[in-house]
């Protein structure tokens, strides 16, 4: 169950780091060795050897135990979602490209912003151009969202009773029951200061004056990187490209199919800030666009108003008034948690979170607070760098224990539905596996990925 699970977060992380996998490439050949090797075809795709490493390694870091078994089961689920990909072609499962691009660029933007290097240090580092690295991670996310579809569409509305939950857990020997660490629930309201108009304003001015510098001919991608907020201006500089119809929030679109090639708008608002753009050609529906984008900052004052708010609302929860979990979904800004009531939720649903999956600021803030308490409201910045305040509400703490029935439902009830998908899939893999090519290394025989089963 635990191979499973993590082997499906291995190839995410397979395709997240496929940067640094060029640097190992390069290692191994300075130091003469086999640099990589096919070790299963399936039709037109392949298995390397180095996926397969990757996957594994990303597993035993995770805690997992070394072992062939573990390895020849990472290998199974390589080959079968490389199966999945022939099938796919055969049944025409296709995903969207607009939605592989945005995958691919969320990728890119986290790869490069977690480097804390240039883009020159990072392109000198992996011997390629940002570019190429970006094409070749595309392919990578691409395969990794048809496989996905292919899953939903054979899991689709599979679910698993209380009684199956039940025999689940009771065949887990009572030797190997897993030992959980300890864990909190804590939810959350969060207030977004409200940008005023004279911020607003300020901003507006600010891209006034960068657009005149560019009128007067200076270069947009050196302006982009030095003033733009969006985060793909470090490879792009600002550049992003082709688009058609309904790919970009409504007011960019709308600002493109006004102008005419190499006009520069005037400053013009989106959820993301306030921008100016440069249309740079036109071909029907579909537009090449450049921009640069600053997001207003908010001023003392927005931040005392959004404090003053969560003041008023955490009086409410002390009093009695409303419960905590009502005052989040009707108050917080915050739209990941707001509808659970304000609980962080780990990626099961579950509301209790270890330290590793818990917000480090929220564990140390935790440390100065006793169950049952509501913080007073605390400034931060969100995931989306927008200027926030937020109270905490520390609702329980678990101590270490091992796993119960009554106290891991909610794991449990999710590995056991892990469990029943991936039966599913294997059954599949073991049909469909008649329909295209499969060869296998025969160095990996041991593994009977094709015996009949």
């Amino acid at each position: 169950m635990q191979i499973v699970r993590r082997v499906r977060i291995a190839l995410v992380v397979v395709a997240a780091f496929a940067m640094q996998h060029a640097v190992a490439q390069e290692t191994e050949a300075s130091n003469s060795f086999v640099v990589d090797k096919i070790i299963a075809k399936v039709d037109n795709y392949i298995v390397t050897k180095s996926e397969l490493e990757r996957a594994y390694q990303e597993y035993i870091t995770n805690g997992g135990s070394a072992s062939g078994q573990a390895k020849c089961q990472y290998l199974a689920m390589l080959v079968r979602n490389k199966l999945m990909l022939a099938k796919a072609e055969i049944d025409s499962v296709v995903v969207l490209d607009g939605e592989v691009d945005l995958n691919t660029q969320n990728r890119m933007d986290m790869i490069v912003s977690q480097s804390g290097r240039s883009v020159a240090d990072l392109e000198e580092l992996y011997g390629k151009t940002l570019e190429q690295v970006r094409l070749e991670l595309r392919d990578q996310v691409r395969e990794q969202m048809i496989v996905s579809k292919m899953e939903e569409e054979m899991t689709k509305g599979v679910a698993v009773t209380p009684s199956e939950v039940k025999r689940f857990f009771g065949k887990i020997p009572k030797d190997s029951l897993p030992y959980f660490s300890a864990s909190v629930e804590v939810a959350q309201i969060v207030r977004v200061a409200k940008v005023s108009e004279a911020q607003k304003n300020i901003t507006k001015g600010e891209l006034m004056e960068i657009r005149k510098r560019l009128l007067a001919g200076e270069n947009f991608a050196d302006l982009a990187r030095k003033y733009s907020d969006d985060p793909s201006v470090i490879q792009n500089g600002g550049d992003m490209g082709w688009s058609g119809r309904g790919r970009m929030v409504p007011e960019y679109e709308a600002t493109a199919f006004k102008l005419k090639p190499n006009e520069i708008s005037m400053p013009f608002s989106s959820p993301f800030g306030i921008h100016i753009m440069q249309l740079i050609e036109r071909r029907g529906s579909e537009y090449n666009s450049r921009h640069i984008l600053i997001s207003p900052k908010p001023s003392a004052q927005d931040l005392a108003d959004a404090t003053h708010f969560l003041d008023s609302i955490r009086l409410l929860v002390v009093n009695d008034s409303i419960i905590f979990q009502k005052a989040a979904k009707e108050f917080s800004d915050d739209v990941t948690t707001k509808g659970n009531g304000g609980f962080f939720a780990d990626r099961d649903g579950g509301i209790r979170l270890t330290v590793e999956d818990l917000d480090p600021i929220v564990f140390f803030k935790l440390d100065s607070m006793k169950v049952g308490e509501v913080s007073q409201p605390i400034a931060y910045r969100t995931d989306e760098g927008k200027d926030a305040v937020r109270i905490l509400f520390y609702k329980g703490r678990i101590p270490p224990h091992e796993a119960s029935l009554e106290a891991d439902w909610t794991k449990i009830q999710a590995a056991t539905l892990a469990e029943k998908k991936d039966r599913i899939l294997q059954k599949w893999f073991q049909k469909a596996r008649t329909d295209v090519f499969i060869n296998i290394d025969p160095a990996y025989d041991n593994c009977g990925l094709l015996d009949e089963r």
